[in-house]
């Protein structure tokens, strides 16, 4: 029986990489993370994460001594160990907690508890910054963050990548799909939606800037990525680009969000956005090396990642249509990519 420690598995990401781990004949997954699991359930909509690990263990890489982790490791004696912690919108003082000591403490206790270990972190397309617009961007690309979350997360990519230890770093570019969290732009544009789907036509959603250009990925093909990595048997390079391979106005989420979910009212696009969505307009990864390491390739579409998210909880799924390509005037606020 093959252990694999899914750090964050009630997470966005973590959710989505443990259910697939689960599905998988031989491997025990045992969780990790910061809130209570639950029973999964046996009646979420088709396309959602399946439902936190029973087998789980409170482990907050924010917080948690170096010995502590060493002594749960030794304990589980894990053959893998998937960390998909890290904040996104938060204070600088909580990005710096999980997405750069986190990953140093992590290290640390593996070393001493599990050297043979397979670690597969989760690194961020922020960690590169601006690029020039047609240029896609691969691995060995200058990194230059636009803030404190790239910087944060580029330093936990830089710990992970330098340790002794058998590790990948999968740099995720922006994941969508069941499970968005209201932090991200579809997560957000999903809850205007239904907040303002009763007023019909008269029905306004108001957002910042739309034009930047972004690389999609399905959430449920970064999961399949992650357990390829944490399941390869040979050593990986150090880091891989995970994207979808293309770049894709930020308003075709919004568009592909109106189809699915037959809003008849109108967006507003009005405001600065984001500084990352200023500085960074154009992102397009080159995703060769993870094909070659892992065999990999994205396989759903942007237009099916938005109708499957906003089909959670909706009475009646709609399917998935590309979105139309409208003309647009101004386009919104686009948070870094977890």
């Amino acid at each position: 029986m093959r252990r694999v420690l899914c750090l964050g598995s009630t997470g966005f990401l973590g959710a989505h990489v443990a259910g697939q781990l689960r599905a998988l004949p031989g491997v025990r997954v045992l969780g990790g993370g910061r809130t209570t699991p639950t029973p999964p359930s046996h009646d979420l909509p088709p396309g959602s994460p399946p439902g936190p690990l029973v087998d789980s263990l409170p482990i907050d890489l924010a917080t948690i001594s170096v010995e502590a982790l060493t002594e749960a490791l030794r304990a589980l004696d894990p053959h893998a160990v998937v960390n998909c912690v890290g904040a996104v919108g938060s204070s600088p003082l909580r990005l710096a907690e999980l997405n750069t000591r986190g990953p140093a403490v992590l290290c640390e206790a593996l070393r001493r508890a599990a050297p043979a270990a397979r670690l597969v972190h989760l690194g961020s397309a922020g960690e590169y910054g601006a690029t020039a617009p047609g240029r896609s961007i691969d691995e060995s690309a200058p990194t230059l963050p636009q803030g404190a979350y790239g910087a944060t997360k580029l330093a936990g990519t830089l710990i992970v990548s330098q340790s002794p230890l058998d590790a990948t770093v999968l740099r995720v570019f922006n994941p969508v799909g069941p499970g968005s969290p209201e932090a991200s732009l579809p997560g957000r544009l999903v809850a205007e939606l239904r907040r303002a789907l009763p007023d019909g036509a008269d029905g306004v959603i108001r957002v910042g800037d739309l034009s930047a250009y972004r690389d999609y990925i399905d959430v449920r093909d970064v999961a399949r990525a992650v357990v390829l990595a944490a399941m390869a048997p040979g050593p990986l390079p150090r880091l891989l680009n995970v994207a979808g391979g293309g770049a894709t106005p930020v308003r075709a989420i919004a568009d592909g969000l109106i189809v699915a979910s037959g809003f008849q009212g109108r967006i507003e696009e009005s405001g600065q956005g984001s500084h990352r969505s200023a500085s960074v307009s154009w992102q397009r990864a080159d995703v060769s090396a993870a094909v070659a390491a892992l065999g990999w390739r994205p396989r759903l579409t942007l237009a099916q990642s938005l109708a499957d998210l906003w089909n959670e909880g909706s009475p009646a799924p709609v399917a998935a249509v590309d979105p139309p390509r409208a003309v647009v005037s101004a386009p919104i606020w686009v948070p870094a990519a977890p």
